[in-house]
């Protein structure tokens, strides 16, 4: 039998209004009729962008992306299509520095796209991901050294402020050989962007800069992550090592809960809402390296309250990460930079990386340090006479030189065949020469 043509004009028709209306202004949250939407969609209401945080049956909330003019009861509210939908990805955004929604701040010409891909982006299935095979030298000692790292690792740089995290990315971006680089700061200060910007430039690096300040909304915030990720991505797929620079999660945690608040979502350990929670391990699993393609090396920092690593998004990350390198306040108030701590530190990957001569050389260096720090009490007070103990007599003889392979300045990139060398003499307890 047939169906009749005016049934089938009915089935086609779309009776959903493209369009609807605000019903709700709140600070930080702002409640709409429609339109058709899910969780991350951008609208526009009136000339602004606001962001779908919650759906229900007949009630969109959105939170604001811009700050702009006073929204009033009944502003028709629309969703954002074509151009405006998605990520920007393509050629053009290398060596550029933009914001959250892909638009150029660093004073250079409007960038095009190749393409616009979906801001959620698709983490490798499990099969799909192969383990990093090849180094990654980052010129730093401590960390070629004693926490090889490698090619499509994901990696987290744990500290509490003014422990020099900030020098620390920027010499690993500085020297870190990658096809591409993409560094994005998350809630930093204007003049911090500034400068990281400027050091890039100065250095004459081809980086892509995703950046959103800390007086944005939380909004830009969190979509600056989604960005980058996406740039990432799409290089990744064309074969190209990528390093991912993310500084902090802890500000996007921050800005993930201020927009969970806002959807109504209740406030769990530290206040923090379960999309944080839930987002944090699709970050991690979008980056890493894939078979047959390229790889995403992330260098994700997380934000520590004090140098005891007790809250939740960093004991999150501890358990998501390949790894994590800790930067110690006691090294940096003595004047020891990088303040990388090495003995609560750790690659995951680096014995997969290391030959037998360096892991050993590795291990005894490690071994001397953490003996020293178990006996540093009697040494320190004068308790501790020589002989009494060979091991750390072999610490006590062996510090100076260990302190001097971990000390390093900013400016300097030291070859891993270099640092490899050093290692060996060091744990052979001989001068490095």
């Amino acid at each position: 039998m047939t169906e009749h043509p005016f049934l089938t004009d009915i089935a086609e028709l779309d009776l959903a209004l493209p369009y609807g209306e605000v019903r709700r202004v709140m600070p930080g949250r702002i409640e709409a009729s429609g339109p058709m939407a899910t969780v991350g969609d951008l609208c526009r209401i009136g000339g602004q962008l606001a962001e779908v945080a919650a759906v229900d049956v007949d009630t969109l909330v959105l939170v604001p992306v811009e700050d702009g003019a006073p929204i009033a009861i009944g502003t028709r509210v629309e969703p954002v299509t074509g151009d405006g939908d998605g990520v920007g990805v393509g050629v053009g955004y290398g060596g550029r520095a933009i914001d959250a929604l892909g638009r150029p701040i660093d004073g250079g010409g409007a960038i095009r796209p190749d393409q616009r891909v979906g801001l959620r982006g698709t983490a490798p299935g499990p099969l799909d991901r192969v383990a990093p095979t090849a180094l990654l030298e980052t010129g730093v000692r401590a960390i070629d050294g004693l926490l090889t790292l490698g090619q499509g690792q994901r990696i987290g740089v744990f500290a509490a402020s003014g422990v020099g995290k900030t020098s620390l990315i920027e010499q690993i971006v500085a020297q870190t050989a990658a096809t591409r680089r993409i560094v994005c700061l998350v809630g930093e200060r204007g003049r911090e962007v500034s400068g990281f910007w400027q050091a890039l430039s100065a250095r004459g690096e081809a980086a892509t800069l995703v950046a959103a300040t800390s007086d944005e909304s939380a909004a830009m915030r969190a979509r600056a992550v989604s960005t980058a990720l996406c740039l990432a991505e799409h290089w990744r797929d064309q074969g190209e090592h990528v390093l991912l620079v993310v500084d902090s999660i802890t500000r996007l945690a921050m800005a993930l809960r201020e927009i969970g608040l806002a959807a109504g979502e209740p406030p769990t350990v530290r206040a923090y809402t379960p999309n944080v929670f839930a987002a944090l391990p699709r970050i991690v699993e979008r980056c890493g390296a894939v078979r047959g393609g390229g790889s995403i090396t992330a260098i994700l920092t997380v934000l520590s309250e004090t140098d005891e690593i007790d809250d939740p998004i960093v004991e999150t990350m501890k358990a998501l990460l390949d790894g994590h390198i800790l930067l110690s306040r006691t090294l940096a108030d003595r004047g020891h930079f990088p303040a990388i701590d090495p003995i609560r530190s750790i690659s995951r990957q680096a014995a997969r990386l290391m030959t037998p001569a360096h892991a050993q050389a590795a291990r005894t260096v490690t071994a001397h340090l953490a003996t020293y720090d178990e006996a540093r009490v009697m040494i320190d007070s004068g308790l501790y006479q020589a002989g009494a103990n060979p091991a750390i007599d072999a610490a006590i003889a062996a510090r100076d030189g260990i302190n001097a392979f971990l000390r390093q300045e900013q400016a300097v990139a030291v070859p891993f065949a270099e640092t490899l060398r050093h290692l060996t003499t060091l744990a052979q307890g001989k001068r490095h020469g």
